[in-house]
């Protein structure tokens, strides 16, 4: 081993993201080849059909008008007042849960991920998530020694499967006294399911049950990254009515990102929103959380903060903004429909997509089938369990024989 001065609990680490090395060989590609010959489906935000990235006007003439001393000045540590009332407005919509709730701004959604982690697990616990799953999830949980098990997100009908979630929350709190559970939905990264509302009824009777034993902590965060582009406003929010009246001992962390709904992914600003039917939980979120802002980045980009809060008080710019979501949807949604329609005439298995940025294709070997793909100039991210395809960066017109593509790659290679 060679000589080390780090400590030991940083000893080791290093993180290699397959993301952004298969972004990066579809850009060698592109300077090789040209980029209309080249099909980039590594990318995680969202491209028009001329492959260019999409800032929502709305967002772009708020931010232009801000005063110079919105952009340069300190936020508070927890975040302005009036983005994180906003921010609620954003992520609730009309379904907020009849309980007590407080916002902290946070560094993205990643920010939220990791707060969440630190503040309501114990160093040493195992975090749970699905197993088709976002990577950095893994390198979040180990990057505080943490460590990350999953449950079979699918079942053989592939719809959520409760059995596998109620069996693995249980095991590990027979193991531990707290568990954050982390799940994904609506438009999940990398599978783009979302759980229905009868789904959520089975995830929430689980923890309702495993919150029986009062010794018991539970959090569960919920990753809404995608969830402004996952389909009708309030038909994609109407589980969150069902965070009303959870038992004491369960808190609800929504992990609220700008990046994809406000189209600022490098401003690195989200949120974390608790929810929880005890006044004292939520009196220690907001202190706690706002404890680890200081001690983790200080503060949050302030001119961020100030866009989203104007436009969220401002219903014409509230509508506006919504409605170019809604066109970018729609233009995800055609893509995604393509290579749904065309994966089925060519009997390729596909996870199934519902919303969001992202669709996966399950592969034994999810590498060779990435490399074998590399022949037809197309770029897309292996997984554990897959290959996921960014439907958000791909324009309709290359979306088109993709399908048929990947059936021969996996044929290649397995």
């Amino acid at each position: 081993m060679s000589y080390s001065i780090a400590a030991s609990h940083a000893r080791g680490k290093f993180a290699v993201d397959k993301i952004f090395g298969a972004s990066a060989a579809a850009n060698v590609a592109k300077d090789k080849f040209g980029k209309d010959k080249v099909v980039d489906a590594t990318i995680g935000a969202l491209l028009d059909n001329s492959e260019q990235l999409v800032c929502l006007p709305t967002l772009e003439k708020v931010y232009r008008g801000l005063p110079m001393n919105e952009v340069i000045a300190y936020a508070p540590i927890a975040g302005l007042p009036d983005f994180l009332e906003m921010v609620q407005v954003a992520a609730f919509a009309d379904n907020k849960p009849e309980a007590y709730t407080k916002a902290i701004a946070t560094s993205g959604g990643s920010g939220a991920i990791h707060h969440t982690i630190w503040n309501y697990s114990e160093i040493g616990d195992t975090i749970l998530t699905s197993d088709w799953f976002w990577g950095p999830y893994r390198v979040l949980a180990d990057g505080i020694n943490r460590k990350l098990d999953t449950f079979n997100l699918f079942d053989a009908a592939l719809r959520f499967n409760a059995n596998s979630f109620a069996a693995k929350v249980n095991e590990w709190l027979v193991k531990q006294d707290s568990l954050v559970i982390i799940l994904n939905s609506p438009a999940n990264n990398p599978a783009g399911y979302s759980l229905s509302d009868g789904e959520w009824d089975q995830v929430i009777e689980t923890l309702k049950q495993a919150a029986k034993n009062e010794e018991k902590r539970i959090t569960l965060l919920v990753d809404i990254a995608y969830i402004d582009f996952a389909g009708e406003k309030n038909a994609v929010r109407s589980f969150m009515r069902k965070f009303t009246g959870l038992p004491r001992n369960v808190l609800i962390v929504i992990g609220y990102s700008m990046s994809k709904s406000f189209s600022m992914y490098g401003q690195r600003t989200g949120a974390m929103i608790g929810i929880s039917s005890d006044k004292d939980v939520i009196t220690e979120f907001e202190n706690i959380n706002q404890y680890m802002n200081r001690a983790t980045w200080s503060n949050i980009n302030r001119a961020a903060q100030k866009v989203l809060a104007i436009i969220q008080k401002d219903a014409t710019l509230t509508a506006a903004i919504e409605a170019e979501r809604a066109m970018y949807y729609q233009m995800i949604r055609e893509r995604a429909d393509i290579l749904s329609s065309e994966a089925a005439a060519v009997k390729l298995d596909m996870l199934p997509y519902i919303g969001g940025f992202f669709a996966s294709v399950p592969a034994k070997d999810p590498e060779a089938v990435c490399n074998k793909l590399h022949d037809d100039n197309i770029f897309a991210v292996p997984l554990a369990k897959g290959v996921r395809i960014a439907v958000c960066a791909v324009p309709a017109i290359k979306v088109k024989g993709m399908a048929a593509k990947f059936v021969k790659a996996i044929a290649a290679v397995e």
